[in-house]
């Protein structure tokens, strides 16, 4: 009876060596997991080009310098998150750079022309740049088209609607200063205002940045919405045959960036009290690499909204840095271009080994 029982305390096997012998079960390292985050790439970038200007630019070990390189950072920063989610769901938007300064134009010249409370323009604003989103997005989701088609029209109709109308209504190429008027102080604190840390001026902006950033990534990990967000990125139809509305999360991603540029192009009215009716042209692009940098992927289905916090810092940094470290300013866009392609780069190698066995 006792050699009976001895095979059934024999027989299974030890559970570390089946693990081991098993590549499908065997749990990953620590370090390949952190690897296969999207943000980990451009985190280990923003350090390493951080550490490269503190080296070069010795004028960034400044405490107000670096609250110079966060203020820029952030102003790509607020328009880089709702960008990138976007393109987590699959779409990008072409018009984001003209349409931060639509709403500005439109703000300004509602409160000016019409002689009323500079908050009654902030509002027009915010129903324009809705709109711009609505439009994007309903015509997208209606039509089929891609948003590379979609938005460049967009873009194109806003850089001429911006030149023209603002001649046509001002005489001029900018809108009028609004700094005496009615709730000005009060708009300004909200959108422009600044406060002290430690002796630094630091811009409100920055705060901002880190709110919606922080806001992002909970909607994205905590909530329903984000789930439908990576769904229609990752694969429309598929999304659709399980429930999820494929048509409101497309639309109201493209509302997000409406959003954003409203809220960009007021930092922007507030703190020059005047705005360019030819600028913007250009930065769509601008928030776009921060995006790709940041880990999303063009294709969509993938990405963080931590991420492209740390590709905007990365690209505030080079732009102050390169002007801390006494360069040619001219080399600025090429610097970038070799910065996006050398994240992509590592992007992929990270991804590779992350997910190799």
């Amino acid at each position: 009876m006792t050699q009976q029982a001895e095979p059934a305390v024999t027989t299974p096997p030890a559970p570390g060596p089946g693990k081991a012998s098993d590549g499908r079960t065997r749990e990953r390292p620590l370090a390949l997991r952190l690897l296969a985050r999207p943000e980990v790439g451009v985190f280990l970038g923003a350090v390493a080009v951080l550490i490269f200007f503190l080296i070069t630019a010795p004028a960034v070990r400044d405490g107000s310098s670096m609250a110079n390189i966060l203020y820029q950072s952030s102003t790509i920063g607020i328009m880089a998150l709702p960008v990138a989610l976007l393109m987590i769901g699959g779409e990008f938007d072409l018009s984001a750079g003209v349409a931060v300064i639509t709403s500005a134009l439109t703000a300004s010249m509602t409160a000016y022309q019409l002689s009323m409370n500079v908050w009654v323009g902030v509002i027009v604003a915010l129903i324009v740049s809705l709109a711009i989103g609505l439009f994007n997005g309903w015509l997208l989701v209606k039509t089929g088209l891609p948003s590379f088609l979609v938005t460049l029209g967009t873009f194109l109709i806003l850089q001429g609607v911006n030149l023209a109308v603002t001649k046509a209504i001002t005489g001029n190429v900018a809108t009028d200063d609004i700094s005496d008027m009615d709730g000005f102080d009060q708009a300004k604190a909200l959108f422009a205002s600044s406060f002290e840390v430690g002796g630094v001026n630091v811009k409100i902006t920055v705060v901002w940045w880190l709110v919606f950033a922080a806001l992002a990534t909970w909607v994205l990990l905590r909530t329903r919405y984000g789930n439908w967000i990576f769904a229609v990125g990752g694969n429309k139809e598929s999304s659709r045959a399980v429930g999820v509305p494929v048509t409101f999360t497309k639309i109201s991603l493209f509302m997000l960036v409406g959003f954003g540029a409203w809220f960009v192009g007021m930092h922007q009215l507030f703190s020059f009290n005047t705005v360019q009716s030819g600028e913007g042209v250009g930065q769509e692009l601008i928030y776009i690499a921060a995006a790709v940098i940041g880990g999303c992927l063009l294709t969509g289905g993938a990405g963080s909204a931590i991420g492209p916090v740390f590709g905007a810092f990365m690209f505030g940094m080079v732009q102050q840095g390169i002007v801390y470290a006494g360069w040619n300013p001219d080399w600025f866009k090429a610097f970038l271009g070799v910065m996006l392609l050398g994240a992509v780069l590592i992007n992929l190698w990270v991804q590779r080994t992350a997910t190799r066995r």
